[in-house]
């Protein structure tokens, strides 16, 4: 299917998690139940240790990921293990790959995407990747077939929005604030701006928009703004970082995730129909 595929005749719901957080087998789990509960395209975190667009909740989930030994080659593996039905999306930056050598001792971003590709990544978000940097890479993504996701903020200007699309493909992150990742109880309304923006250049790409996003009521508020999908990332490792700190047994976890996810994607869904017609007055 593609990751851009994902995106069809309903908007696209596109968790993130951290892999290996809290362990190997609880992440595989949590994972799954993701799918399960409706992911289009699951954003799957290779933990490193600055991790700089992070808030403290995702960092607080890579922490907890790096001391259960997750590794750029335990990723892999990892990814090798999940069943999953949507599209993985490896999230991670730029040192991790660059620094990767595989088997044959071969390094760069050349090394690192292929081996990914082999294990069942289809696509890549590089937070800290310099559009004017990115040539390597998007070589790299185009010889192994899968995709480079770029991220748009509001500030983004016209030349580097340009530059952006260019060498983006699978769809468009839409940063809907300034700052770093984190659940909110509001949605930006900077959010519309950025969508309008996208679409005076013509972007064909899907816009999925990240950042704040929690609740049902949330993604539909996204939706009918503009965009063809929601990516959710704090709030779902909230209810991971709750049940490990809780104890609670890994099924448990795995449940209330397929439930939030659930709730994401109607939610979603829900904000491509039509609005409700207002009742008539007698």
């Amino acid at each position: 299917m593609g990751v851009e595929g994902a995106f069809g005749s309903e908007p696209a719901f596109v968790p993130y998690l951290a892999a290996g957080d809290p362990s190997v087998e609880a992440s595989k789990a949590y994972v799954e139940a993701l799918d399960r509960g409706g992911a289009d395209v699951i954003e799957l975190g290779l933990p490193f240790s600055e991790p700089i667009a992070e808030g403290p909740t995702i960092q607080g989930a890579v922490a907890r990921a790096l001391r259960a030994g997750m590794t750029p080659r335990r990723y892999l593996g990892f990814v090798r293990d999940v069943d999953a039905e949507a599209p993985l999306v490896c999230m991670t930056y730029y040192n991790l790959i660059y620094q990767f050598r595989d088997e044959t001792d071969r390094g760069g971003p050349d090394a690192f995407v292929h081996a990914a590709a082999d294990a069942g990544v289809e696509g890549f978000v590089v937070p800290d990747l310099p559009v004017e940097e990115a040539g390597p890479m998007r070589r790299a993504c185009d010889d192994a077939g899968v995709d480079l996701v770029s991220i748009v903020a509001p500030t983004t200007g016209d030349d580097r929005l340009r530059r952006l699309l260019e060498i983006s493909s699978g769809y468009v992150y839409v940063q809907a604030r300034l700052g770093v990742t984190g659940a909110r109880d509001s949605v930006s309304g900077r959010t519309a701006e950025t969508l309008a923006r996208l679409q005076q250049y013509e972007a064909d790409l899907p816009k999925a928009v990240g950042f704040g996003i929690r609740t049902g009521d949330h993604a539909e508020r996204i939706v009918r703004a503009g965009a063809d999908g929601v990516i959710v990332g704090s709030a779902l490792v909230d209810v991971v970082a709750d049940g490990h700190e809780a104890g609670d047994p890994v099924p448990d976890v795995a449940d209330r995730l397929a439930d939030l996810a659930d709730e994401l994607k109607t939610g979603a869904v829900r904000g491509r129909d039509p609005e409700p017609a207002e009742p008539e007055r007698n």
